[in-house]
């Protein structure tokens, strides 16, 4: 479509900037602006207290979440379990416990030979792991013991 001018509005040729996003949230995160920034390794970047802090505060947060969703988890599961060994006594559920166990028995024996071959994939995520806890070992002692205070509360 043309404008008023005869121009078509999609060719101006006006500067405009490109805002790469990723960028600035690297060089914009909001707890550079609380705690302070600087370059190299986390354990470099800040003190050891603010590192126990951050992981004791994000690992309270998740052991609280995870008592929580956990009670409410298993209270789902039994309950449902419960209702449905009552409907199964009362007369209104009839299970087949043979097809059950067969069922069981084929899907054991299909993990058992997906755990054969995830076995080198898994070892290498726990190794990549176990070196991020060492290279952070700080954070992560805080966020272990902030995760163990979340579960106690």
């Amino acid at each position: 479509m043309a404008d008023r001018r005869g121009e078509d509005p999609e060719s101006d040729d006006e500067p405009y900037e490109v805002l790469d996003l990723s960028e600035y949230a690297r060089s914009h995160q909001w707890w550079s602006r609380l705690f302070g920034s600087s370059s190299g390794p986390i354990a470099e970047k800040y003190s050891v207290a603010t590192q126990i802090m951050m992981g004791g505060v994000s690992g309270w947060c998740a052991g609280y979440l995870f008592q929580r969703v956990g009670k409410v988890a298993a209270t789902a599961v039994g309950g449902g379990f419960l209702l449905l060994q009552i409907a199964n006594h009362s007369g209104y559920v009839q299970v087949d416990w043979k097809k059950v166990e067969k069922d069981v028995n084929s899907a054991k024996k299909h993990l058992k030979k997906k755990a054969k071959k995830a076995a080198p994939e898994i070892n290498s995520v726990l190794e990549e792991a176990t070196e991020f806890v060492k290279r952070n070992i700080v954070i992560s002692s805080g966020f272990v013991g902030g995760f163990l205070l979340g579960l106690a509360s």
